[in-house]
């Protein structure tokens, strides 16, 4: 009977020993939990962060285009030189700047439109085409 008191003994150790963690394992588990969150909320204030610049570029996208669709319906002849108007679109001011070229060929002018933010530095949005001269083509 001598013999099996170690083995009792040593299981009633194992058996304290599986019941839980201890103190210094938990704030391992909880360091290690809050540096993940902490990562996590950064990405994704990073992301709201560029989702408002893109959906500024996206409105600037639609100017552009809207600035040229209007020339080609117009079907005029647009002047050489440059202008700046507002183009806002939804609740953000957009200032655009068109500015008319002539190119080697004398039937064709280069127009560039260019989207920015009054007050800021950049471009958000920048579309280049060439427009013919559709005033003195026969139909």
């Amino acid at each position: 009977m001598p013999s099996s008191l170690p083995a009792r003994i040593k299981r009633a150790r194992l058996a304290r020993r599986a019941h839980g963690f201890t103190m210094i394992e938990v704030l391992v588990a909880l360091a290690i939990i809050a540096v993940a969150l902490a990562a996590a909320l950064r990405a994704s204030a990073m992301l709201a962060t560029d989702e408002a610049g893109l959906h500024r570029r996206l409105l600037a996208g639609w100017s552009a285009e809207n600035v040229l669709a209007q020339l080609y319906l117009a079907r005029q002849w647009p002047d050489i030189g440059a202008r700046t108007f507002d183009c806002s679109q939804g609740n953000q001011p957009l200032s655009c700047t068109e500015r008319v070229a002539a190119t080697p060929n004398p039937v064709f002018r280069r127009v560039e439109v260019s989207v920015t933010v009054p007050g800021e530095d950049g471009v958000l949005a920048q579309l280049v085409t060439v427009v013919a001269n559709e005033t003195n083509r026969a139909l």
